[in-house]
């Protein structure tokens, strides 16, 4: 008989679990079936714990978010400009540690109240520079959008650091398009260098918030 303590069965588990899996086999073959299987346990297990799978990517969504505030660490002295280059380029790095980790985040609702204790902060530094209310979350969402975004296109190109999927070799995409030499060049601009085209894309949306509604 196998003596070994298991660790107790609980919703960190399960997620831990789970993001360690995912980065395996994806999103569309995360089973609660393979996470069950993962664990040594019989899937109805599982469910004493989560609903459905919808709730687990829920709590894989909030584990993400816990994981990038533990490493994140945010200066009070900020300008509200440096605020959304930090709190973003944390949020890319962390979804981009994860295969699919984008769109386990996009639509989830958050299981605790971990984010909002940072997003109290980050009103009241904005309100503090000059926003109203509305156009501080304005703000705040629209990056944060646009990393989600951004990020999900560039999985679907790189699922990981350093692995591209088939179909994106930007030579063999010019050679095709020939016949449009535009589009045919912007190729490299569209799916080379994604950390200098993030950077660019986020200086530009805090360059219309600026513009916007004219705090500097």
């Amino acid at each position: 008989m196998n003596t070994e303590r298991r660790a107790p069965l609980d919703r960190k588990r399960v997620a831990d679990t789970a993001l360690k899996l995912l980065n395996e086999v994806g999103l569309d073959g995360l089973t609660l079936r393979a996470i069950a299987r993962e664990l040594d346990v019989k899937a109805p297990a599982l469910y004493w714990h989560f609903k459905d799978k919808q709730a687990l990517l829920d709590e894989m969504a909030t584990e993400i978010y816990r994981r990038m505030a533990a490493g994140t660490a945010l200066d009070p002295g900020d300008t509200w400009q440096e605020r959304l280059l930090t709190s973003n380029r944390a949020l890319r790095t962390e979804l981009l540690a994860y295969r699919d980790g984008a769109k386990v985040f996009s639509g989830t609702r958050f299981t605790g109240l971990e984010h909002a204790g940072q997003m109290e902060a980050n009103l009241r530094l904005f309100t503090a520079a000059g926003f109203t209310l509305a156009q501080a979350v304005r703000a705040t969402s629209t990056t944060y959008l646009y990393t989600i975004g951004f990020v999900t296109e560039e999985q679907g190109v790189e699922p990981l650091p350093g692995e591209r999927r088939e179909g994106f070799d930007v030579e063999e995409r010019a050679r095709l398009m020939a016949e449009f030499p535009l589009s045919a060049k912007a190729g490299a601009e569209m799916f080379e260098d994604y950390d200098q085209h993030f950077e660019e894309g986020l200086a530009l949306i805090i360059s219309g918030i600026e513009a916007r509604y004219g705090v500097a």
